[in-house]
């Protein structure tokens, strides 16, 4: 897959404009990676972006993060929650035909941010902003 996927198309442009949200509201900076080269990624289909999107061309990163598939040369979805300590927090990686969740990302970075406020609280899943936490 080296141009954009429908899916990938509909994640990358459904994060960016969400990205007031994630800065306003969770204090948090978006940063996308892609194995696609920058002159691909120009070809219009995505519009301005809200957040950058970093070429990986030399597939280090993808490598790294553990989500390149090495004979194809193509990276499955991956999201890290990384905190301001370069910790990963969270992270998921998905098949290439399951999109991830703008929702969803939001939700856990709450519950993160909430559990490191409250360090003694639990979110358990399908937790929300506002609902009782477990102890």
């Amino acid at each position: 897959m080296k141009s954009y996927g429908h899916l990938s198309i509909k994640e990358i442009t459904a994060f960016s404009d969400r990205h007031a949200e994630f800065e306003k509201f969770l204090n948090t900076e978006i940063l996308g990676v892609s194995v696609d080269s920058v002159v691909n990624r120009k070809s219009g289909v995505l519009g301005d972006l809200n957040y950058p999107l970093i070429s990986d061309v030399t597939k280090s990163i993808s490598k790294s993060f553990g989500v390149l598939i090495h004979d194809q040369g193509i990276a499955l979805r991956g999201l890290f929650i990384i905190d301001k300590d370069g910790v990963i927090q969270h992270s998921t990686i998905n098949n290439l035909a399951i999109g991830r969740s703008v929702d969803e990302t939001m939700r856990t970075l709450q519950a993160l941010q909430y559990i490191q406020e409250n360090p003694n609280e639990a979110c358990p899943a399908g937790w929300k902003p506002g609902e009782m936490k477990e102890r």
